[in-house]
């Protein structure tokens, strides 16, 4: 191991003396910074943008400066609850802190956490400006740095003594942060790359690298899409100088005899993954874009990385060319094409494409040399905060002139649609109409679906299967089922363990095969003396000799004359329960006209007694009437 830290160290003077020859630059982001009061101080600064925090990008930002009376260095918390936090209808607090004693990702954490809108770093030397990168990836601020949100900034030493002492005298001093012209805008499309790196192994940068790339895959190819943006992968690699080509650690961490190098993922040569094995899929990756580009979608280049991510991490040991290539075919690639382009890793000749991304690396124009992972450079000027969706998708929108931004650069409420083609690669089951891809804004994402209230498991990409009650009206459950002579069996049970089983009369695995049992061959049925057995698919029948009948509850023969008998009783006792229920019918029937009968004779009687009383009465009337 301390041969291959002297290796590294030769890999790094001999990259930094091929820079030197190139003349390499560093290229400070900036933004301006204009104080509106005191009169006395009214006037523009530069000020150096953080690496790190979420600058407005396209915007600007107005506030009070507040220089805080103890731990001016903030490298400590701060006391009390959320101190620098503004009151309501106030302009937000912008913490003026000293450099120096901590890292600058700590001051502005602490700061954040005391309530600060921004942080304004004065720097304790005379020199030019400089960023304030990113801690390294093993140091503490690891745990938090994804977690700043605030914007920061560095200023010279001069500027930020006479902020110092303005606050100090009871000025107000309002200053203004603008980002509006940190990120030009030539034309009507921007150009952006990202620099970036195949290794899933390396740390939290690494998974905040994976962490973006599947966030922001949505808002990429939307804009790919549409014409507005020309995006460019790329990626970093060292060569091996000439007196170590030959050597172990050489060989183990480069490809095309030391022209092309990676460090060792995990820093050890005798275990697991080697640097080559990075440099080949960075190729395979570059390759895909090259392949994707010529068929006219380049953005198919996202999806790739994405999903390599998630099918073929190093932790699986799954980061190798087969698991590469059945990503590469989920996605319509041709493989063939990408193999042809990566070449021969063992050649001793230098890859076009390789090549021309170590040219890239050195700085041309506003950009300087990329030599930290990830960078990412917009309209040729590098990027300078979180590397969040939402961050850098505001400053790729501020390289759009004004009321020219595109519809991504306004609402989050968007979907991609790639689930419309080829079904974006995803498991799907044409015959139940069901697939895995579902479109959201921030890419299409394979996750096994919920369909008519089954819920279907699995990876996404090449299997789901339905699972819990209701699973078996999806497909039988992905278990065996057959149909005969219109009869079906299914070896899918709702119930239980939810494992397909064989039903009754079947035996196998339950999911590719179940086979008749031959219940008559087994002795499984008719067991009695008479009894005949026939088997049938899925059942059996039995049959009996001579004058005998079977009887499968039983499982046995019974004489024929008996069931006669038996027969005859129950027609004899049948005829003397319909003699009765006729009887007692017809005896209620005879009872209810008979009744009825009576009644109309009653009624004719009254009415036949009040007829004969009216006559006399009218008789008697007449009477009167002529006497």
């Amino acid at each position: 191991m301390r041969g291959a830290g002297l290796l590294l160290r030769l890999v790094a003077a001999a990259a930094l003396a091929a820079a030197a020859a190139v003349e390499a630059r560093f290229v400070v982001e900036k933004n301006s910074l204009m104080v509106t009061s005191p009169t006395s101080m009214r006037g523009r600064h530069d000020s150096a943008i953080g690496n790190f925090g979420v600058p407005q990008y396209g915007g600007s930002m107005a506030g009070t400066a507040v220089y805080p009376k103890d731990n001016a260095d903030a490298c400590d918390a701060f006391d009390g609850d959320r101190q620098f936090r503004a009151k309501p209808g106030a302009l937000p607090n912008f913490l003026l802190i000293d450099r120096g004693s901590c890292l600058f990702a700590k001051k502005v954490w602490n700061a954040q956490n005391a309530g600060a809108s921004a942080v304004l770093v004065v720097d304790d030397k005379d020199e030019p400006l400089i960023t304030m990168d990113l801690p390294r990836e093993d140091d503490e601020a690891a745990k938090y740095i994804q977690n700043i949100t605030i914007p920061s900034a560095l200023i010279d030493k001069k500027f930020g003594e006479q902020l110092k002492k303005a606050i100090k005298d009871g000025e107000m001093v309002n200053v203004n942060l603008d980002w509006r012209e940190a990120v030009p805008h030539p034309d009507d499309r921007v150009e952006y790359e990202l620099w970036t790196n195949s290794n899933d192994e390396c740390g939290p940068k690494c998974d905040m690298l994976m962490n973006f790339l599947k966030d922001f895959k949505g808002a990429a190819q939307l804009l790919e899409k549409g014409g507005y943006s020309q995006f460019t992968p790329h990626y970093i690699t060292w060569y091996c100088p000439q007196a170590f080509v030959v050597s172990k650690q050489c060989k183990s961490q480069c490809i095309n005899h030391g022209r092309y190098c990676a460090p060792d993922p995990e820093q050890d040569f005798s275990t697991g993954y080697e640097g080559k094995d990075v440099v080949v899929e960075n190729l395979r990756q570059l390759c895909v874009f090259k392949v994707a580009s010529e068929s006219k979608k380049p953005w198919i280049w996202w999806d790739y990385v994405t999903d390599f991510h998630i099918r073929c991490p190093m932790k699986d040991k799954k980061y190798n060319k087969k698991c590469a290539e059945t990503v590469i075919k989920s996605l319509g690639l041709d493989v063939k094409k990408v193999d042809k382009c990566m070449g021969d890793p063992n050649a001793d000749s230098d890859h076009p494409l390789l090549k021309t991304e170590q040219d890239a690396q050195i700085g041309k124009g506003s950009r300087g040399d990329v030599t930290i992972l990830p960078t990412l450079v917009v309209n040729n000027r590098q990027y300078r905060g979180k590397l969040e969706r939402k961050a850098v998708l505001k400053a790729i929108c501020a390289g759009f002139e004004e009321t020219t931004e595109p519809n991504v650069c306004l609402s989050d409420e968007i979907e991609t649609n790639e689930c419309l083609n080829d079904n974006g690669g995803c498991w799907q089951d044409k015959a139940a109409n069901v697939t895995a891809c579902r479109d959201t804004f921030r890419g299409r994402v394979c996750e096994c679906p919920t369909f008519n209230g089954v819920q279907f498991k699995g990876d996404g990409y090449s299997n789901c299967e339905p699972a819990g009650p209701g699973k078996c009206l999806i497909n039988h459950g992905g278990c065996w089922h057959e149909t005969r002579n219109g009869k079906t069996f299914s070896a899918c049970q709702d119930s239980g363990n939810g494992k397909c089983q064989c039903p009754a009369g079947f035996k196998g695995d339950g999911v590719k095969k179940c086979e008749d049992i031959d219940e008559c061959k087994e002795k499984k049925a008719c067991h009695c003396p008479e009894c005949n057995c026939r088997n049938t698919w899925g059942d059996y029948e039995c049959t009996c000799s001579g004058e005998l009948l079977y009887i499968k509850e039983h499982d046995t023969c019974i004489s024929k004359t008996a069931v006669q008998a038996k027969a005859a009783w129950a027609a004899v006792w049948g005829i003397l329960i319909v003699l009765v229920v006729v009887a007692a019918g017809s005896y209620v029937v005879y009872k209810y006209r008979l009744r009825g009968e009576e009644q109309r004779k009653e009624k004719s009687r009254v009415e036949q007694i009040e007829a004969e009383e009216e006559l006399k009465e009218k008789t008697k009337s007449r009477e009167d009437q002529i006497i």
